[in-house]
């Protein structure tokens, strides 16, 4: 059976996994899912992209966990990239979920639609803490889609505002694109998170991955709430040898 480390993406903390880990531990599977540093409802938000990193480091260095699965959605991706080039050897695979996959010193705001870079500058522009708090329409209509209202209410309590400087920060993704890792990409069909087309997850960000395995599944970007059974059996898909 499979170690799994699930890296969560923006707004969420490691709670939003909790019925995805029941599920993969149902079919035999060990599962964690940390909270990154700067996520999660009144924690201290002055945070760069190298503190969630490390966050990620730890966690897995002080379980002693080995030949781990690491799984990242959305900004997760971009953590998952870096704890790679950290401690590879803990590590058997990588998958991206719906997930950035940065280019050589990029950043996530490279890969967002101009609509949203403007968008995410003013909210934390007018924030007291320089952060980014994600509008409810937004989530309702493009992260959340397939929920009823009730369900897309709940998920939305449960988010908390995400540092904007993650969305600025460059990466030197040097040793990530020469690490020897098995990869998998899985692509929720109905995530329009960002727009299909020119800006879409997959083949965009996918393709920069080189080979990899291409895992995909009906939902939105917020299966992890909407489909989490069904997340958890695409996961063990893509984290198969």
């Amino acid at each position: 059976m499979t170690t799994f480390v699930l890296v969560h993406g923006s707004w969420h903390d490691g709670s939003a996994w909790d019925r995805v880990v029941l599920h993969l531990e149902s079919l035999g599977h060990t599962a964690y899912a940390p909270t990154v540093a700067g996520h999660g409802k009144g924690v201290d938000k002055a945070v760069d992209h190298d503190d969630c990193v490390q966050s990620v480091v730890r966690f897995i260095v002080e379980r002693d966990l080995s030949d781990v699965v690491l799984l990242g959605h959305s900004f997760g991706g971009t953590v998952i990239a870096r704890v790679a080039e950290e401690i590879p050897d803990a590590l058997r695979r990588l998958i991206f979920w719906n997930a950035f996959v940065l280019r050589q010193n990029g950043s996530i705001n490279d890969d967002i639609p101009p609509h949203y870079r403007e968008l995410f500058a003013e909210l934390a522009a007018a924030s007291e803490d320089d952060t980014v708090t994600l509008p409810f329409p937004i989530w309702r209509e493009a992260f959340i889609q397939d929920a009823d209202l009730e369900l897309a209410k709940a998920g939305y309590e449960r988010l908390s505002p995400e540092p904007y400087r993650l969305f600025l920060d460059r990466l030197d993704l040097s040793r990530f694109y020469q690490v020897r890792l098995a990869k998998s990409y899985l692509n929720a069909t109905e995530d329009t998170a960002l727009p299909p087309g020119e800006w879409g997850w997959h083949p965009r960000l996918s393709g920069r991955l080189g080979l990899h395995r291409l895992v995909q599944m009906p939902g939105s970007h917020e299966v992890i709430f909407t489909a989490p059974e069904r997340l958890a059996e695409k996961i063990v898909e893509a984290g198969r040898d």
